[in-house]
């Protein structure tokens, strides 16, 4: 029998349509449509001037813009050669931001797998935590979602006067609800069973499908491109890359996957206290400081193919570009989205399993289709 699981079914996190061959209640075959949404990002940008680009960048994964705009200008930033000139508190402050936003991202993962397979209450509370985090990114630059703050060169302002005491403020009462998150749905002995050795991707097949991120992570490779590529100020703040040790089950299921985000929340919480302490200590505030006096009015690389990339909630983000020299506008933009990817593993993770084990796979990929139809 064929079912169809979405494009409007709460499991699918989006416009995702999944043709599904059964025999009974046992998956034989998975075939993932997509083309529902038609972002046409990369024809959007190769339309309009770098700088104009940046807000499509937050239409992607809109749960993370600020990752992903950090790395469309960190790629244009290094075409144009002017990486070493950004200022060392506009460094600090990307990273802040972009750590919050991957907080943020990982609540809305965590929140909706518990949703999908019956646990209500850790969505509640998910929500609740990551209101605080987007009223404080609405303060940042006026927007909730789409924030269009890191520019080609800089930012869009300095953080608002108060800022960082409120920041340090909420870093201090979300530690202990993480505690409280990770004993409520990851050690529930329900979700045990329903996450715990089902899904389980092995270390080879992630590679060989090009998955990254903490669905890599959580199969037992410790790759984070902060770590691995070392770009902005990451190679000066201190924080650890958890993977998944299959605890409950085998190395690469459903739990480590979670247990991995999990884990994450906590590191970018560290490296959140670290940005906190720069920016109020040795590259804090300055009447004269300007966030965009190195954002330049004309962007015009000279003629090159440059590839760029960047550790997303989700994975690794890239950016090709091709320039001609002459021009404002790129004349290629190619995106290389890890929800994409990683959607690309759902077949070889579903043969042979339950329906509702499917659902529970799904779930544990994270995706947003904004990335995905792009």
């Amino acid at each position: 029998m064929v079912i169809n699981i979405g494009p409007q079914h709460p499991s699918t996190h989006g416009v995702l349509r999944l043709e599904v061959v059964t025999d009974g209640e046992i998956v034989v075959d998975v075939v993932p449509h997509i083309g529902y949404l038609h972002r046409c990002f990369e024809k959007h940008v190769e339309s309009v001037p770098f700088n104009q680009g940046l807000p499509y960048v937050d239409r992607m994964d809109y749960l993370a813009s600020m990752n992903s705009e950090h790395a469309f200008a960190m790629g244009v930033e290094r075409m144009l050669g002017i990486q070493d000139r950004i200022p060392r508190r506009v460094e600090y402050i990307r990273v802040l931001v972009a750590e919050l936003n991957r907080i943020a991202s990982h609540f809305v993962a965590i929140g909706t797998y518990g949703l999908d397979i019956g646990a209500f209450t850790p969505f509640l509370w998910v929500m609740r935590d990551r209101e605080h985090i987007l009223r404080l990114l609405e303060w940042v630059c006026g927007a909730r979602m789409l924030y269009n703050y890191i520019w080609i060169g800089g930012l869009f302002y300095d953080l608002p006067v108060g800022f960082e005491e409120r920041c340090a403020s909420f870093s201090n009462y979300l530690m202990p609800k993480l505690d409280d998150l990770e004993n409520l749905l990851l050690q529930n002995q329900i979700f045990i069973d329903r996450t715990a050795s089902i899904g389980v991707l092995p270390l080879s097949t992630a590679i060989n499908y090009g998955i990254t991120g903490p669905m890599l992570r959580a199969s037992g490779l410790k790759f984070d491109l902060r770590k691995v590529d070392g770009y902005s100020v990451y190679p000066e703040l201190d924080f650890d890359v958890p993977i998944g040790e299959g605890k409950m089950g085998k190395t690469g299921d459903c739990w480590d996957r979670t247990w991995v985000r999990m884990q994450e929340c906590r590191e970018s919480l560290r490296i959140i206290d670290q940005c906190l302490q720069k920016l109020t200590g040795e590259h804090k505030r300055t009447r004269d400081f300007d966030p965009r006096e190195l954002v330049p009015k004309k962007i015009r690389p000279k003629a090159q193919d440059f590839y760029v990339r960047a550790e997303n909630p989700k994975g690794e983000l890239g950016f090709f570009f091709r320039t001609d020299g002459k021009s404002d506008v790129p004349v290629r933009c190619k995106s290389r989205g890890p929800s994409f990817v990683n959607l690309s593993i759902l077949p070889e993770l579903s043969r042979g399993v339950m329906i509702s084990d499917m659902v529970a796979i799904v779930g544990s990929l994270d995706l947003v289709l904004g990335e995905v139809d792009r």
